[in-house]
């Protein structure tokens, strides 16, 4: 935004601020007196539009304005622009219209990554490293393309056509093929497969319209293969849908258990309660968390670890305990308000503190005009500087918000939901993001030139002895050899590399079956079930 603009989008927020808080204080609920600032809102605009001395987009000024406001509630009320609405939305209900192919531009080139199940491009026969050259006699390649421009061509309305030109590197031939834009789902359950003859494991990547479907599709296969017990990965899932979180809880307890409650600014409560429905309610169950599991994952592990369901393994969760409700603003745009505050079955609220008082307290109130923000969402530079990644006595507790289980265990609000095993984070793995860009460029470009040779290979198979002699980790050193890379970080990216290229040839399967493999939550799980 022009800089000259800024006094007035500071006197368009603070309109909009008066009237908001009109709203939410009480101070004025008469339709009369509403209508009035209504009046001065809309008089400000006009002054704007026929007598300030530039010319000003006004569309702009709102939005900023909007957006300016809602700061000042909490850090999960948003404005999400007209131009975001559909993605945002796509996201949540889990699915998008389009030809259904994952893509990345390599040399300015449209080349597929993996084709998506069940959508049009594989049931058309497009395969992962073909090129998509021409659509609808729009150039798709060459330099400066951007991932909007192609997006714009690929996705539309459902069941209208686009004609692909595409370049098969594999044969070294063109053709031609019609695809018809369909509804493809974006997929909740990154992976669910046996890590042994009796653990199965769920990877939930978020709490959208269709999870629950295909987690309850995933639970029904696991156990048909012989799984007793069950570890629930809600490690990054930063949330969701709060029913779809509930339906999820319901297959783990039993009737009338309490899951979550939430009350809004009347004081309203509304309780959910588990049925007689879940299929796994005596299975074991170990629930995995870090410091990005947020909202729908903190109401799953607070609802089980309060109803002494399963364990609860890793690191303090994220701490968002707020509900937000989506709302038309009537121009294509919306804004997510927070309407609640959720509270687990112990009566715990885990939000965690986002303003700051004028004498230094924390407060999760906003009510206060003179606190200030914290750095609400970089607090996991700040748990890991203070210790808490690494050591659960640095954990902070409140005294004062400690609850009971029904079993006595001893649980902490105030913050997020502090697991009943704890499991540091993994320093020794880490390398400098500097050399995910060759990885993924070397890995790339190996799956690429060998397609063919690669084809027939089963992830199990790949696991087991893929580069066994390290000649293609060296072909990757070689390439790299002016980064000088010391004795330990070469060990590190050997196994960088071989679950890098696994991505490429079985996508998300193979990625985290790779990483599991030293993954030191996964690996307490065992020990636990040793013991």
């Amino acid at each position: 935004m022009n800089k000259n603009n800024l006094p007035i989008f500071f006197a368009i927020a603070m309109a909009f601020g008066v009237l908001i808080g009109a709203f939410f204080t009480g101070q004025s609920t008469s339709l009369s007196k509403t209508s009035l600032k209504e009046q001065k809102i809309k008089r400000l605009i006009n002054f704007i539009q026929q007598d300030y001395v530039d010319d000003v987009d006004t569309d702009e000024l709102l939005d900023g304005a909007i957006a300016q406001m809602l700061t000042k509630l909490d850090p999960h009320s948003v404005y999400i622009p007209k131009e975001n609405l559909q993605a945002v939305t796509e996201n949540m209900q889990g699915n998008f219209v389009g030809i259904g192919v994952q893509f990345r531009i390599i040399e300015d080139s449209i080349t597929v990554v993996h084709p998506m199940t069940g959508g049009p491009s594989i049931k058309k026969g497009i395969k992962a490293g073909d090129r998509i050259l021409i659509a609808d006699a729009d150039t798709l390649y060459g330099k400066g393309i951007q991932n909007e421009q192609v997006l714009e061509k690929l996705k539309g309305a459902p069941n209208t056509e686009v004609e692909l030109q595409v370049y098969r590197k594999s044969n070294d031939s063109t053709f031609n093929v019609t695809v018809k834009r369909g509804k493809v789902n974006i997929k909740s359950v990154d992976i669910a497969y046996m890590l042994n003859d009796s653990i199965g494991y769920i990877k939930l990547d978020r709490f959208a319209r269709n999870t629950y479907k295909e987690f309850k599709e995933s639970l029904t296969i696991l156990k048909g293969l012989g799984m007793k017990d069950l570890i629930l990965d809600l490690r990054g899932n930063g949330g969701g849908f709060i029913d779809i979180a509930n339906s999820i809880v319901d297959e783990f307890l039993e009737e009338d258990k309490l899951i979550v409650f939430t009350k809004n600014n009347g004081g309203e409560i509304s309780e959910s309660y588990a049925t007689d429905q879940g299929d796994f309610e005596q299975g074991g169950l170990y629930v995995l968390i870090d410091e990005n599991s947020a909202s729908a994952s903190e109401i799953v592990a607070g609802a089980l670890q309060d109803n002494d369901k399963g364990i609860i393994v890793g690191r303090r969760s994220f701490g968002k305990g707020l509900v937000q409700e989506e709302m038309e603003l009537g121009d294509g745009s919306a804004v997510r308000l927070t309407t609640a505050r959720y509270y687990t079955p112990t009566g715990r609220s885990i939000q965690k503190p986002y303003k700051r008082n004028p004498n230094g307290e924390e407060s999760e109130s906003p009510d206060n005009p003179n606190s200030v923000e914290l750095s609400y969402g970089d607090e996991v530079e700040s748990r890991y500087r203070n210790g808490e990644l690494l050591n659960r006595d640095s954990i902070k507790i409140v005294d004062s918000l400690k609850y009971t289980t029904p079993k006595g265990k001893v649980v902490y609000g105030g913050g997020g939901i502090i697991p009943d095993v704890f499991v540091p984070i993994d320093t020794s793995a880490y390398i400098s993001p500097y050399y995910y860009a060759y990885l993924n460029d070397f890995a790339f470009k190996y799956v690429d030139n060998n397609r063919t040779k690669l084809s027939d290979l089963k992830i199990d198979e790949y696991i087991k002895s893929f580069d066994a002699d390290n000649e293609v980790s060296n072909m990757f050193f070689d390439k790299i050899k002016d980064l000088k890379p010391s004795a330990l970080t070469q060990e590190k990216l050997r196994k960088f590399l071989k679950a890098t290229i696994a991505r490429e040839l079985f996508n998300d399967q193979g990625l985290y079956r790779m990483n599991h493999l030293d993954d030191k939550m996964i690996l307490k799980v065992l020990e636990l079930e040793k013991e």
